[in-house]
Formats: structure tokens, C-alpha cells, sequence
């Protein structure tokens, strides 16, 4: 079932967390970044295409080597991102979105908002980088 949304609409602490209103915003919010993501990625794809290989000197063409390899760095990242936006979404479908995978709590608004694809509560996160700070110090 597919809710519409008011344009103007936010989700807020005061209604229930989790609601059709809160899913469906989460997953305009969702699919709006995952096509973002996929609109860079191809043109990317069109400029890595049309570049020139053939720079005058040495320096040209390194510089336009380490431009190409930030360029595919960067979509490696948004290829990752967007298998962690593909999974929220089936949390979403699921009905586990929002709930932090450890302790079954609301994760939050503010923290979704800034991190949709965020899987743990703040709380959580914070006791996983300790970890694994602890364990990297080793």
C-alpha cells in the first residue's frame, strides 16, 4: 500500500515512529538519493568514455590518471552506498526499518534523517567504533 504524501511533510517525535507517512518518506528520501547516486554514476561513465588518453606531456597525463582513479574511488563508494539503500529498503518493506539491529530500539529521527541508511542507534554505533577501536589498538 502506497501512501501519499503531504509536499510538505516531515516526521517528527509527536506521532508514532514507524508510521506509513514515516516509511513512506523514508522511502521517497531512499530512492530519491539512490537515483541521485545512479545519475553521477553515469555520467561518469560518459566522461571516463570521452576523455582523451593521449595528454601532451607526462605531467598531463598523470594528473589525468589520478583524476580518473578519485573518479572511480568515488563510484566504488556510491556502488556500496547504494546496496545499503537497496537494504533499507527491504527493511522498510520488512518493517524492521528504523529499529537498530542490535538492540530492536528506535533508532531516531534526527539520526535517520542524517543517515538513512543507518542500521544501529547512536548508542549502538558508539559502542561498535570502541570495539572496534579496542580491538585496532591491539
Amino acid at each position: 500500500m502506497t501512501v501519499t504524501l503531504a509536499q510538505d511533510y516531515k516526521p517528527t517525535n509527536e506521532e508514532e515512529f514507524m508510521n506509513e507517512n514515516m516509511q513512506q518518506y523514508f522511502r521517497e528520501k531512499l530512492l530519491a538519493w539512490k537515483e541521485e547516486l545512479i545519475r553521477e554514476s553515469n555520467e561518469t561513465l560518459e566522461h571516463l568514455q570521452q576523455e582523451n588518453n593521449q595528454a601532451p606531456d607526462l605531467a598531463d597525463r598523470a594528473s589525468m590518471e589520478t583524476d580518473r582513479a578519485l573518479e572511480l574511488r568515488t563510484r566504488d563508494r556510491a556502488r556500496k552506498l547504494i546496496s545499503k539503500i537497496d537494504a533499507a529498503m527491504i527493511r522498510i518493506d520488512e518493517g524492521t526499518y528504523g529499529y537498530c539491529e542490535e538492540t530492536d530500539e528506535p533508532i531516531g529521527i534526527r539520526r535517520l534523517e542524517a543517515r538513512p541508511i543507518a542500521t544501529l542507534s547512536i548508542e549502538a554505533q558508539e559502542r561498535h567504533e570502541r570495539m572496534e577501536k579496542t580491538h585496532r589498538d591491539d
